[in-house]
């Protein structure tokens, strides 16, 4: 399936690009790895469906901006949904452990049917028990509005496991 290239493709880049355009101070990761599994709810008639989900996700900016790239593939009733996004992140320290983040960005949705462009919205909550950012967890309750006709619109959250990805 294309999407599993093109995601791989991303996270080639991502992490090929993160030491590069890392401008944040130097207790930042170049990257971060979040492997989870996401549910989705249709607005209008609603249908659920179920999935992984991974991202990488990179600051470019440090305390300003972070890009994340993930691909999820939802599945419901016999039928595979799967989306690949680019989030652009305003990120808030809330304390050594514990940050927020509130993002917007593109998403394609690739359906056995169809593809479609949509504008994906999120709030991602990240906590790190250890001090320094190793491992961790992360909350991303999501808000998805579909471009095609018919503007399906859903509702989401993915949660899971955070991996970061130090500079040498």
């Amino acid at each position: 399936m294309h999407a599993e290239k093109v995601f791989l493709l991303l996270i080639a880049l991502s992490l090929s690009s993160a030491t590069t355009l890392a401008q944040s101070k130097d207790d930042d990761p170049a990257a971060i790895i979040e492997l989870g599994g996401a549910a989705s709810r249709s607005i209008r008639d609603s249908d659920s469906a179920f999935g992984p989900t991974m991202a990488v996700e990179t600051t470019p900016v440090g305390n300003w901006l972070e890009l994340e790239m993930g691909v999820t593939p939802l599945f419901s009733h016999g039928s595979a949904e799967w989306g690949i996004d680019l989030l652009f992140k305003k990120p808030w320290t809330l304390s050594p452990k514990a940050e927020l983040m509130v993002g917007i960005g593109p998403e394609w949705i690739h359906t056995k049917a169809a593809n479609s462009g949509s504008i994906a919205a999120v709030l991602d909550f990240m906590y790190w028990p250890l001090g320094k950012h190793k491992i961790g967890w992360y909350i991303e309750p999501g808000y998805e509005y579909n471009l095609a006709r018919g503007h399906e619109r859903s509702l989401g959250v993915s949660c899971g496991l955070l991996i970061a990805i130090w500079r040498q």
